[in-house]
């Protein structure tokens, strides 16, 4: 008598993200073992990420094909700062063209002649608030690096008149540096952040327990007024020294490699107290530090954590919220020579924080729309972007690094280039581990573009060795998807909800499924799998 066809079905693939941190056979339908070049869409599917395009229509001279390392936008100018070659370029709002902006040279006190000002390296602190009050406020931006004299963005002339055109002037020709220091040269800080109305300074070289604050309105002037300084030595245990700052909910944070302070009152600086510390919890990478409007992410030894969960539960590691891929995420950063290389960002019109750990090229993306019931955030893994920097502007583009230009997420090509996506299921058994099955067919039910070649695979018992079956996309016709969501916004050149339908064969006694596609110019997503085996004998 033949055997019972029996059927299951994933109604959300990858739908939970990645997990490798739990046994595979264990995992629910949701999770994926592999999910590159992936996001969490909006419906809840897993689908391809977006890819880039120039924002510079051509390399700059000075610049070359060196990677941008840097990005920063002023927000009331809508100027975008690109740092590379151990030189620093603008890219001014609306335009197509590098600007060299900073060689060997900056402005003099006055705005009318030059400094020499040497830049070594591109790993660029900057932040930015406005000077003054009503209608006479000016923008101002403040960059700092180690090794090198803090600089200010700002409209030149004498005395802070600002006259003249926008350019670059040493922090201590625009204003001045805290009167601690007895040289301006002495004061060379690696964090900057422009909060309450201040500027907020630390991580200075042979100072690195110290946060300086500027007057209020007066992001320039670090040695009078209501102006001053912090100290963490009594505060942070074990000489821990200050790696980051954020600002969130009315609270300074100042985040140490071990420690996490939390001040209150930042705006009244006479009433600023210690509110918490947070021990055995701290921050390992300056850049990784990226508030999302709600909460502010960040790098710890154990993974990506949140601040807000962190205050909340302290140091449980169960609450990280990479913890569902924590072992390949902290393989890889202890892999980074250079910490300070990893940079992050939080992109609100997709809702995910990305982390780029530049030596293994892997950046990985977290979905914050919801939490998993482990605290954890649906995570999935890009390889092939390699973003060497990462800025979100104010009007909410996502911009990266690359050589030779300023990118922008959008699309679906990388550049011009395009790029694999990879799904693969965790390993099932249908709840019967010890009966063969035979694999009759696997229908992958997509939403994306016409023409596109797929590719569905397959494989048994954890060897990592699979069959595939090559399938072409064409046009599909179901009509509830005609008229709703699936014909607005990013689905509407050329996609169809689909059904991919494979024949399939082989045995074992858990499968896997896999999906492949090289991404070009479409959306491509996932909506469901059906899979139909036949049972077989007892192994």
């Amino acid at each position: 008598m033949a055997k019972q066809l029996l059927t299951t079905t994933i109604s959300a693939p990858g739908f939970l993200g990645i997990n490798t941190q739990e046994s595979s056979v264990d995992l629910a339908s949701g999770y994926a073992l592999e999910a590159y070049n992936c996001v969490i869409d909006k419906f809840g599917r897993i689908g391809a990420r977006k890819g880039w395009t120039r924002q510079n229509t051509s390399t700059n001279a000075d610049l070359g094909t060196n990677d941008i390392e840097f990005l920063f936008e002023l927000p009331e100018t809508g100027t975008v700062f690109a740092g590379g070659n151990s030189k620093m370029f603008t890219l001014a709002s609306g335009a197509s063209t590098l600007t060299t902006a900073i060689n060997t040279t900056v402005a003099d006190a006055a705005g009318t002649g030059t400094t020499a000002y040497t830049i070594t390296d591109n790993n660029w602190s900057a932040s930015s608030i406005v000077y003054g009050e009503g209608p006479d406020i000016k923008p101002h931006g403040y960059f700092c690096q180690a090794g090198h004299l803090p600089l200010v963005y700002h409209q030149l002339g004498s005395s802070h008149a600002h006259t003249g055109s926008y350019g670059f002037n040493l922090l201590s020709d625009a204003g001045s540096v805290p009167s601690t220091y007895a040289s301006a040269s002495d004061f060379k800080p690696n964090i900057v952040l422009g909060a309450y109305g201040r500027t907020w300074w630390a991580d200075i070289t042979n100072d690195e327990q110290t946060v300086y604050f500027s007057a209020l309105l007066d992001g320039s002037n670090l040695s009078t007024g209501d102006s001053g300084y912090l100290s963490l030595v009594d505060v942070f245990p074990n000489g821990d020294q200050v790696v980051g700052l954020a600002a969130h909910n009315g609270f300074l944070i100042i985040f140490g490699k071990r420690n996490i302070a939390i001040y209150a009152n930042p705006i009244d600086v006479t009433q600023l107290t210690l509110a918490d510390l947070i021990t055995n919890v701290g921050c390992i990478a300056r850049d990784s530090i990226v508030n999302t409007g709600t909460d502010v992410m960040f790098l710890s030894d154990t993974g990506v954590r949140s601040i807000a969960r962190v205050i909340q539960e302290k140091s449980a590691p169960i609450n990280d919220i990479s913890f569902n891929i924590r072992d390949d995420l902290v393989s890889f950063v202890d892999s980074e020579t250079d910490k300070e290389r990893i940079k992050a960002a939080y992109y609100p019109r997709d809702a995910f924080y990305i982390l780029s750990v530049p030596t293994s090229k892997y950046v990985f993306c977290f979905d914050l729309r919801a939490r998993l019931q482990n605290g954890a955030a649906r995570a999935t893994v890009w390889d092939s972007i390699n973003p060497t920097a990462l800025h979100v502007t104010y009007t909410g583009n996502l911009l990266l690094g690359k050589a030779g230009y300023i990118g922008k997420y959008g699309s679906h090509l990388d550049d011009t280039a395009t790029y694999k996506l990879r799904y693969y299921t965790n390993h099932f058994d249908l709840g019967s581990p010890t009966n063969l099955k035979f694999l009759k067919k696997a229908n992958f039910t997509v939403v994306g573009g016409v023409g596109q070649d797929v590719f569905v695979k397959y494989g048994f018992d954890y060897v990592a060795s699979y069959k595939d079956i090559r399938k072409s996309l064409v046009a599909g016709n179901v009509s509830e998807y005609s008229i709703d969501e699936y014909s607005i916004g990013e689905y509407t050149n050329g996609l169809a909800l689909e059904e991919v339908r494979s024949n399939l064969g082989g045995s074992g006694s858990v499968i896997q499924l896999g999906f492949e596609a090289d991404i070009n110019q479409n959306p491509l997503s996932i909506q469901k799998i059906d899979v139909y085996v036949k049972a077989g004998k007892t192994v």
